[in-house]
């Protein structure tokens, strides 16, 4: 199965409501990025994406991408240089057994959902919503090979 495959278009289509919800909560910009196949670390493919994406063309340095390998099985939350500088040790995870929880039942969807909603929350704190915020990156999902 290709990634662009993966879900179907309701499936995407609440993902990306999921993004702009969270959103309302932060002004963190949160991606979701989803593969077949790492062939190596998964963090280290979630910050070469991050890259690729231009998530770090944000004024706070404050994007957020969640990464799926759906074949390798692998998954990775990328936070930008600004939200590494002020969140402590072990900020993402909760956040990440939530979703590999939900992964392993299956809930695909289910677990990138609430992975959103809980970062939006989390980063509110460091990184709350502003009146003249503007969406810095595109909530839609994006797909690699």
């Amino acid at each position: 199965m290709s990634a662009a495959g993966f879900l179907t278009k309701e499936q995407c289509d609440s993902i990306v409501e999921a993004i702009k919800k969270a959103e309302l909560n932060t002004s963190g910009e949160i991606r979701v990025h989803i593969e077949s196949v790492c062939k190596g670390d998964p963090y280290e493919r979630a910050v070469e994406v991050f890259g690729k994406l231009k998530m770090y063309r944000t004024a706070a340095r404050n994007g957020v991408l969640i990464y799926l390998a759906i074949k390798s099985h692998k998954v990775a939350i990328v936070g930008d240089t600004g939200i590494d500088a002020v969140v402590p040790k072990g900020f993402w995870d909760d956040t990440y057994r939530f979703m590999a929880e939900r992964f392993r039942a299956g809930d695909f969807t289910g677990g990138l959902v609430g992975a959103i909603i809980s970062t939006g929350d989390n980063l509110k704190e460091f990184f709350p919503y502003r009146s003249n915020d503007i969406n810095e990156q595109s909530d839609e999902v994006s797909f690699g090979k």
